[in-house]
């Protein structure tokens, strides 16, 4: 799948078969189902890709500290620009 695929498919009712579950979360994020995406994130706890993209989704809540939290338990750097930049950074990284 392309990004500009996925893109095109946030215009469904459910997320593409076959994507990954982050991507399934990010799906939800920009469909804004903040507690689907969120859920997904919680579910694997300690995996660094479930804390990136928890991290992610705790700045889209505004609670830039709990995401600072996050960040440091992915091992990632606070990502720097725009909540679309880094969605758009975390799709393109995951396809």
């Amino acid at each position: 799948m392309t990004y500009d695929q996925f893109k095109s498919s946030l215009s469904q009712t459910e997320p593409p078969q076959g994507i990954s579950v982050i991507l399934q979360a990010l799906w939800y994020d920009a469909n804004k189902d903040w507690e689907a995406a969120h859920d997904i994130a919680q579910s694997q706890e300690g995996t660094k890709a479930f804390d990136r993209l928890h991290a992610y989704l705790h700045r889209v809540e505004g609670d830039t500290w709990n995401a600072g939290y996050w960040y440091r338990r992915a091992g990632a750097e606070v990502f720097k620009g725009s909540l679309k930049e880094e969605w758009e950074f975390l799709v393109e990284s995951l396809l």
